[in-house]
């Protein structure tokens, strides 16, 4: 069967867990890859896995997006390489520990992943796709984003900003020819988990969609142009509500005056 050549898609995180999901989904749907991350082994397997199956081709960078020289190099790909037509920003850490028990060190390269190797290479990637009128981004952000309270406060603000700066990019580029679409996974069954201190079987069944599911929907998600693909929520209403109140409330935010509430009782 003749396949559509889609051009190529840089991932990161993409040694395992929703990043291999996303390489093997998108070989098949006919783009070329690029995996990045820093487990060599695991780059070469799968590569080679998903070579012989699909016939694309697939490059491996082991690179850590969180040391600046290995950040640099995958900068320096995604500016000079003019067949990458989808950026995937998979790649984070994520912790379930409370600010109280966490190490502010730790912290720190939280948000030197999540947030600005995120945004260095959304930088690196963006005018070239500008400058050839197609091309995607793909942010993968979390429910964190929009709940908080649910993990550790920096996960959390980290991908607040994954959203806020994925919805600020799309204000940008929509008439541009770029897509863009931030992911909001729930509980998923991978190594974040495990990584992060809790292993996969204390949590409740009920919440953990299995990374393969969770890839599927967000692609669908893709293919209908949504901006904000939430795959655990069910009822979508919900969110439109919320965007719906937060757009209504944006024309308000900003007066010469305070709000009565504010001024000397009445």
């Amino acid at each position: 069967m003749t396949q559509t050549h889609h051009g190529t898609a840089l991932i990161t995180g993409a040694s395992s867990g929703i990043g291999a999901v996303y390489a093997d989904r998108l070989a098949r749907r006919g783009y070329d890859l690029i995996l990045v991350a820093r487990n060599r082994e695991r780059l070469v397997s799968l590569a080679n896995r998903i070579t012989t199956e699909t016939r694309r081709n697939v490059e491996i960078m082991d690179a850590d997006l969180s040391d600046k020289d290995g950040l640099a190099v995958v900068e320096a790909k995604l500016r000079q390489d003019a067949t990458i037509t989808l950026l995937i920003n998979n790649a984070g850490v994520g912790t379930h520990t409370p600010l109280l028990g966490s190490n502010v060190d730790a912290m720190s390269r939280m948000i030197d992943l999540n947030v600005s190797a995120l945004t260095r290479l959304t930088y690196a990637a963006v005018p070239g796709l500008v400058s050839r009128g197609k091309g995607a981004i793909i942010n993968i952000s979390s429910i964190v984003a929009i709940a908080p309270e649910i993990l550790n406060g920096v996960y959390g603000g980290s991908k607040a900003f994954v959203l806020a700066f994925s919805q600020s990019l799309h204000h940008e580029l929509a008439d541009k020819g770029v897509q863009v679409q931030a992911v909001l996974p729930g509980a998923t069954a991978t190594e974040f988990w495990q990584t992060g201190g809790l292993p996969l079987e204390n949590l409740d069944k009920a919440i953990v969609m299995s990374a393969g599911d969770m890839v599927d929907a967000a692609l669908t998600g893709f293919d209908r142009r949504e901006l904000v693909t939430i795959p655990s929520l069910h009822a979508v209403e919900k969110w439109q509500a919320y965007e719906a109140a937060r757009g209504a409330m944006s024309t308000l935010l900003s007066s010469n005056i305070p709000a009565p509430r504010y001024t000397a009782a009445q």
